[in-house]
């Protein structure tokens, strides 16, 4: 039996376990939600076509072969291996679906070009037929059947119940394909699988402008009609809003594009925790980083709303963890450019949204004992914030429950003070 364990942020954990923090006297308890889910649309050889599959870092490392047929430590792999450093878990959409490799026997599970690096070996025996399936000259699969109608599909083919077995030394699977270009519609595709499922962060290696405005609108869509609190990472993109983050720190490897450190990024952005910044934080990935030099491009870089890593002695550090949003309209401030500020933020909309749907929305009275309950649940939600250094100088008296036009309805109101991490030291030494 599997037993659960490690740290935590949150007190939401499933399995039984004991979950440790080792830290100094301030001792805080919270249900907030855990972070830490990631989306994204990935453009690979082999995997599951047209559709969603959900990830953890563990499952990732376990069922790398596969999922993707490819080992886990291979060159193809560096991105996702950047994006799973700091996320839990990803919800991946293969972009570049294709042809499925086929020969007499057998077609390969998923499209694909890498379908074409599998093979079939059948020989004979006393008790019948040895069917071995081989991938990249490695057995990953064996069977002693009567007939081919005995087959039993598995991880990388799946069998023609009604052929032939005759003995062969090597029947490999041809045909296999992948998509040459990704389309803006792979790309649609891809967002319209995301609207039914909840993450954190969603990123786009994309330096297509099209397809760059695409994803922009989608998160604008979702955050301000749908209610989805995530953010987007691109590459290079002027987006102006809080609820995109763009770095533009090339990388110089073969076979990944340019802007490959949105896997590193989207991956630390999803699994930056509710009182945390990457202002300062390590970059730990695996690729080549032409980081931004000199103090006037650096300014620059923060003044255009950038998120850019730079170097402090043989390390590549994030300068400050912020987003896009430049020129402040009505109803937005300057700590919405920050990150931990919409990090914050969001997780109020997401976890109170939660709360009244799971206990309140048509269950509970509306009258003042249900709001007077409301009141106290938001109440201590904050203080569990407050406890985690999320918020400061929180007031009960702030949080207003009130009946709205309706009968049905229900208008809350709250004022709170979100904290940031230090980015800035002004010191004065006075002497003698």
């Amino acid at each position: 039996m599997s037993f659960g364990g490690g740290s935590f942020v949150t007190q939401n954990k499933v399995l039984p376990g004991i979950y440790v923090n080792v830290a100094a006297e301030n001792k805080v308890t919270s249900t907030l939600s855990d972070r830490g889910v990631a989306a994204m649309g990935v453009e690979l050889d082999w995997g599951p076509d047209n559709e969603l599959i959900y990830l953890t870092e563990s499952e990732f490392r376990k069922n790398c072969r596969k999922l993707f047929a490819c080992d886990y430590t291979a060159d193809k792999m560096k991105g996702l291996r950047d994006l799973f450093r700091h996320a839990d878990a990803c919800y991946l959409y293969r972009l570049n679906s294709g042809a499925k490799a086929s020969n007499s026997l057998c077609e390969a599970r998923y499209s694909g070009a890498l379908g074409n690096k599998l093979l079939v070996v059948v020989s004979t025996s006393d008790a019948g037929y040895w069917v071995q399936t081989y991938l990249n000259q490695k057995e990953v699969d064996a069977q002693l059947v009567a007939d081919s109608s005995e087959l039993q599909d598995n991880d990388y083919v799946c069998w023609k119940k009604s052929a032939a077995l005759t003995m062969t030394s090597g029947l490999a699977l041809t045909g296999g394909s992948s998509k040459a270009v990704v389309a803006l519609e792979d790309y649609y595709n891809m967002l319209l699988a995301l609207e039914s499922v909840r993450f954190n962060i969603l990123g786009c290696v994309s330096t297509d402008s099209t397809i760059q405005q695409l994803f922009v609108l989608f998160t604008q869509g979702q955050r301000t009609e749908s209610g989805a609190k995530f953010q987007t990472v691109l590459y290079d993109c002027d987006a102006d809003y809080e609820g995109v983050i763009s770095v533009t720190n090339p990388v110089h490897d073969e076979m990944f594009p340019e802007s490959s450190l949105v896997y590193w990024v989207t991956g630390a952005e999803a699994g930056c925790a509710v009182n945390s910044s990457l202002t300062n934080v390590l970059y730990d990935g695996e690729f080549e980083i032409e980081p931004v030099m000199g103090d006037m491009e650096l300014r620059e870089a923060l003044a255009e709303g950038k998120l850019v890593l730079h170097k402090m002695g043989n390390q590549l550090r994030v300068l400050e963890d912020v987003n896009t949003l430049v020129n402040c309209a009505e109803g937005q401030t300057e700590d919405m450019k920050y990150n931990q500020t919409m990090r914050v933020l969001d997780q109020i909309v997401l976890d109170l949204s939660a709360l009244f749907y799971d206990k309140y929305l048509g269950v509970v009275l509306n009258d003042n004992a249900g709001r007077m309950s409301l009141w106290n649940d938001i109440v201590s939600y904050y203080r569990k914030l407050e406890g985690l250094r999320a918020i400061e100088g929180f007031d009960a008296a702030d949080i207003t429950v009130s009946q709205g036009d309706s009968k049905k309805a229900v208008v809350v109101g709250s004022y709170l003070t979100v904290i940031n991490s230090m980015s800035q030291l002004y010191l004065t030494v006075t002497f003698e």
